[in-house]
């Protein structure tokens, strides 16, 4: 089987009609400002990569949800950062949110089916406000709260989009804290989730842009409907079986989108046989390595109810993931060499650049330094 075939196969089969779509179009274009990357994800089917076929019962099988496996959707996010990285990256946002939800309306009865009904017919695409760049302080210790009145939600407050622009967003998932009235938690502070369409009254958007990562929402009085809300995590600082899944997806779906940025650049050393036959075997082995390690993790993932050594253990090949890839993409670039055209030197830089980008999303591999250690000592999994 040829370089990334498997991983292109996989996608070419749960979202027709989007490789051929990407294909036809420059790479620096689909990576440009006005990139038609994002509306081709919507239109073959990619909001609903994650959503259960059962969940949600439509007449077009376009809006189907499409169900896929943790191997499925490694392999697909890696086809798609081979040939649009940024849209990969920001898809993983997308996809995380959907798996938070999913796990929540298992706990919920059901209720959020009609929500993943409005996701597929209207194509919306979910941005995470959990504050992924603090993953434990700032979902359990969110900057927002809200005041209960009449079965509804006052909330107000700041949070973040983490590493996806403004232009990929339709929903905010947020968390936030609110006093208990009534119930078994009567007077208590409760932490929930809750799903906010950025177009609603009092929500504002900043430091949005090109190349925006960190974009801010503003909430100043803003409502949320009940059917939206789902009280979620526990408030002791510990990782349970929503959070674990969630962010062993995250790490997954990630390490896949950098490593099909970098097996962009090996594919073009792959196909220059100007280059050593040992030196381009010696990239592959080294790139399908790092890949068979990965589909190792999709594999506890979909074995059912990941706990916290399949998070622990997607971290630990998340890191050695990034670390290959500071050997291999160097490497590539200089077997590639300086007899590029220009636009062939423009896009092996690109990518040399976007793909060392793993190392920077949190948690990084220094700030899991400490909690690691414990780990491995017989102690909980805590994320920095």
């Amino acid at each position: 089987m040829r370089f990334l075939e498997r991983e292109r196969a996989t996608l070419a089969k749960l979202l027709p009609g989007l490789d051929e779509g990407l294909r036809a179009v420059p790479l620096m274009e689909l990576e440009g400002p006005d990139s038609p990357g994002l509306q081709l994800f919507r239109d073959n089917g990619g909001v609903g990569l994650l959503v259960p076929t059962d969940l949600v019962q439509t007449e077009d099988d376009s809006e189907q949800g499409r169900a896929a496996t943790a191997l499925d959707a490694l392999r697909v996010q890696r086809a798609l950062g081979s040939r649009t990285p940024s849209l990969a990256v920001a898809t993983t946002m997308h996809h995380f949110s959907v798996a938070v939800m999913t796990a929540l309306n298992a706990r919920v009865d059901d209720r959020l089916r009609n929500w993943f009904e409005e996701l597929l017919t209207d194509r919306n695409v979910v941005a995470p406000g959990l504050a992924m760049d603090r993953p434990v302080a700032g979902v359990l210790s969110p900057s927002l709260t809200a005041t209960e009145t009449d079965g509804a939600w006052l909330t107000n407050g700041v949070t973040h989009a983490y590493r996806l622009p403004p232009e990929f967003m339709d929903l905010f998932l947020i968390s936030f804290m609110y006093v208990e009235n009534g119930g078994p938690q009567d007077g208590e502070q409760v932490l929930a989730v809750a799903l906010l369409p950025l177009d609603w009254a009092g929500v504002s958007v900043s430091g949005a842009g090109a190349g925006a990562e960190n974009v801010q929402v503003t909430l100043d009085d803003v409502m949320l409907v009940q059917e939206l809300v789902v009280p979620a995590w526990t408030l002791d600082g510990k990782l349970d079986d929503v959070m674990t899944g969630s962010f062993a997806w995250f790490q997954l779906l990630m390490t896949g989108s950098y490593l099909g940025a970098a097996s962009a650049l090996v594919e073009r050393v792959l196909l220059n046989d100007q280059v050593p036959e040992s030196e381009r075997v010696r990239l592959l082995v080294e790139t399908e390595l790092a890949m068979s390690a990965a589909e190792g993790v999709a594999g506890r993932i979909d074995a059912g109810d990941p706990d916290e050594s399949t998070l622990a253990e997607a971290l630990y090949v998340r890191y050695g993931v990034q670390d290959t890839l500071a050997r291999i993409i160097p490497r590539a670039v200089e077997l590639l060499g300086g007899n590029l055209d220009s636009t062939a030197s423009e896009e092996v830089a690109y990518l040399a650049t976007f793909a060392n980008g793993l190392a920077l999303h949190p948690p990084t591999q220094s700030q899991m330094a400490g909690p690691l250690s414990a780990y491995l000592a017989d102690g909980p999994l805590t994320l920095a």
